[in-house]
């Protein structure tokens, strides 16, 4: 073998050696989190604080989940799931090597209307939005797929499922979508959706809670992944996920962990 081959083989070891160091610190010095769109505000938070308590980097990548699944499969250490079948779907999905037994449910939120300031329809309740002319948006996707058939559907009269249906003039599907739509089509009237939303929304949104006959629960959760679990920081991230300090920042954004509405 020539000199140039020996001395190009020896530069590749060399920064194969390196690669493999600097993904090694990352594993022990950093937690990589995935989230989805409902916790994302509290987990930057808790992070951040999480961050600076112990001098470690906590990179939290957010948003729905179809962007950024395949990054997750091969980074994340922790993964955030906005409703149960959400977190279902993780462990389902063997890329992302979910480990079911570390699956922690977290917080809780309830279904709310967001309507536009100054509540211009005077919409009071769920069964305001079957009135003739009360256009309606929804999400048909991420934590929210199903939340507006569980409510309209909560007394069991397919009369109200039917009402409702018709006077819904957008289907998001996603919360990241809804936000936008809201901000640019001033003609919709309503959205059907979780409390969370209307922290980030003050400015163009007021919310109406509704009624417990009508009011649909779910909570967020958070699992490590197969890598995660073999990090002590991963696991350590996880436990202060449940702290007095996160649940200060959950509840913040209106979240709980006894169903209390904000």
């Amino acid at each position: 073998m020539s000199k140039y081959w020996v001395t190009k083989l020896v530069v590749v070891f060399f920064l194969v050696g390196l690669s493999l160091v600097g993904n090694r610190a990352w594993a022990e010095d950093s937690v990589r989190v995935f989230c989805s769109e409902g916790p994302s505000f509290p987990v930057h938070q808790a992070a951040a604080e999480f961050s600076k308590i112990h001098g470690v980097k906590v990179d939290v990548t957010d948003g729905p989940p179809p962007q950024w699944l395949d990054r997750a499969a091969k980074e994340a250490d922790v993964v955030f799931a906005s409703a149960g079948f959400m977190m279902s779907e993780f462990l389902a999905t063997e890329a992302l090597h979910i480990e079911g037994d570390t699956v922690t449910p977290l917080y809780v939120r309830p279904s709310a209307l967001l309507v536009r300031p100054g509540n211009p329809q005077h919409i009071a309740d769920f069964p305001d939005l079957l009135k003739p002319g009360i256009r309606i948006m929804v999400v048909s996707g991420s934590g929210q797929t199903g939340l507006w058939e569980d409510m309209a559907g909560s007394q069991g009269d397919v009369a109200v499922i039917e009402k409702f249906r018709r006077n819904v003039v957008y289907f998001a599907p996603n919360s990241t979508q809804a936000v936008r739509v809201w901000k640019e089509r001033k003609d919709i009237d309503v959205w059907v959706t979780w409390n969370i939303w209307h922290s980030p929304m003050r400015k163009y949104a007021e919310v109406v809670p509704v009624s417990e006959k009508y009011r649909v629960y779910r909570h967020c959760s958070a699992a490590l992944t197969k890598r995660g679990a073999g990090s002590a920081l991963a696991k350590q991230f996880l436990a202060y996920l449940k702290s007095k300090e996160v649940l200060a920042f959950f509840t913040e954004w209106g979240w709980s962990q006894s169903g209390s509405q904000k």
